[in-house]
């Protein structure tokens, strides 16, 4: 059987029991996609290289593009000392297919290959990374270069843009260093976007009048970075992927770990300009790119943006109207000092995995996870294989915003709900990488 007889077979869907009947000839068909997990000096500036791992030698890995629909095979090949694994942030996986091993996946053993088979979906801006543990070893996991953007193209798209234009950000030499409290947490040397520091890469080349469609993710392993193009204002028409019911225009824009957002930008100020972070220390260690319209020469400048104030809710509907759940799981989230120079642990309801509870799910039925972080620490709340739709903040209503991960600041509440649609072991954790080590997971199970 051929690759386009197996495809047409299964429906344009690899799922269950369609994927067992087929695996003697996925195991044959050639690859859509190759990654290579390896050791990688990459210089982020004339002079400057850090050491790390990395997809197919380069930071970030290849942009995926695939058709929504239509199924993918993914060979990796890891070529380092330690076992892998990729997890596909924001898609609608198979649990054994996630890239997680708490929820089944297969570990890559040094080297060995493996292969990923699914179906993309949902359409929109997804990500890719390694899922693995880090623990004190600050050069693992997602402080690495490990990270690239998986677009799902959509079956219809009016593409109202000019330029479409995808950029990472992340940041490097991650060392321990003590917070307010005296226990410890992740500092870097430098940040970039795209693997380059500011100044030290190709800039964007934009023409005035251009509508420009930003792609942004924030690929760091534990820092919140907010992203403002001096002199413009950005319109954000789709986080994590999912459009907005209620698109805004901001000066600024605040990404926490693992989230992405989607934003127009008319070209209409002529110039040379910086993208970067509006916190000057972050732009002096690197966090920025250039911006140069056609005809335009000189220095990059910056202009610090008015003060903004990020609230989810404005790009929520206008009003709130979300069904009632079928049952409410309250989650909530603390932190237990260790002492000085100690990474906290983490906890869910008074448990850190792999102790904490797991919580099961029937098929079908709406779940609203009543989230209260009573630790002060903020916390971008990541759910596997599902999406939500965000419908509490601190006790205020709203509707339409759905997500995969949801940053909950310190000494607040958030509740999110969605439908238990994609059976399997589901895992639900914080996506700063240290919380995540040292506790701050559960796993959802299906009945």
């Amino acid at each position: 059987m051929n690759r386009r007889t197996f495809i047409a077979q299964a429906g344009g869907a690899l799922t269950g029991a369609t994927l067992a009947s087929l695996a003697p000839a996925l195991a044959q068909a050639p690859p859509d996609v190759k990654l290579e997990i390896a050791p990688l000096a990459l210089e982020i500036a004339p002079g400057k290289v850090v050491h790390t791992t990395a997809y197919n030698g380069r930071v970030p890995g290849p942009l995926i593009r695939w058709p929504e629909g239509k199924p993918i095979l993914i060979d990796v090949r890891n070529r380092t000392a330690i076992p892998e694994i990729v997890h596909w942030h924001g898609l609608w996986t198979p649990s054994t297919m996630d890239g997680s091993s708490e929820e089944g996946g297969s570990m890559i053993a040094p080297g060995t290959q493996f292969r990923y088979r699914f179906t993309p979906c949902p359409a929109g801006f997804r990500w890719y990374h390694t899922h693995i543990f880090a623990g004190r070893d600050l050069k693992r996991a997602t402080y690495t270069g490990q990270f690239g953007c998986f677009f799902v193209e959509p079956k219809s798209d009016a593409g109202a843009y000019d330029q479409e234009i995808f950029l990472t950000l992340h940041d490097w030499n991650a060392y321990t260093s003590s917070s307010g409290d005296s226990s410890m947490e992740a500092a870097y040397d430098y940040a970039t976007i795209d693997g380059r520091m500011l100044g030290f890469a190709d800039p964007i080349r934009v023409r005035e009048g251009q509508r420009v469609l930003l792609h942004l993710l924030n690929a760091s392993a534990s820092v919140v970075h907010w992203l403002a193009l001096a002199g413009h204002e950005m319109t954000i028409v789709a986080m994590d992927g999912n459009p907005l019911p209620n698109p805004g225009r901001v000066h600024a824009v605040r990404l926490g770990p693992a989230e992405r957002i989607d934003a127009v930008v008319v070209m209409n100020q002529p110039g040379v300009w910086i993208l970067g972070e509006t916190h000057e220390q972050m732009r002096k260690i690197g966090m920025g790119t250039v911006v140069e319209y056609a005809n335009q020469q000189g220095k990059p400048r910056w202009i610090d943006p008015p003060e903004t104030l990020w609230d989810y809710r404005t790009f929520a509907a206008a009003q709130a109207a979300t069904p009632e759940p079928d049952e409410i799981i309250s989650l909530r989230f603390e932190s237990k000092f260790h002492g000085r120079g100690a990474f906290d642990s983490w906890t869910i309801n008074g448990k850190s995995y792999p102790h904490s509870d797991t919580i099961t799910l029937m098929q079908g039925k709406r779940y609203r996870l009543q989230m209260l972080n009573h630790s002060s620490d903020d916390h971008p709340l990541h759910l596997h294989r599902h999406t939500f739709e965000v419908t509490t903040l601190d006790g205020a209503p709203l509707s339409g915003l759905n997500k995969d991960v949801l940053m909950v600041p310190a000494n607040t509440r958030a509740e999110v709900d969605f439908t238990a649609n994609n059976p399997g072991p589901t895992l639900f954790h914080c996506h700063n990488q240290s919380h995540m080590d040292f506790g701050f997971m559960m796993l959802f199970r299906y009945i």
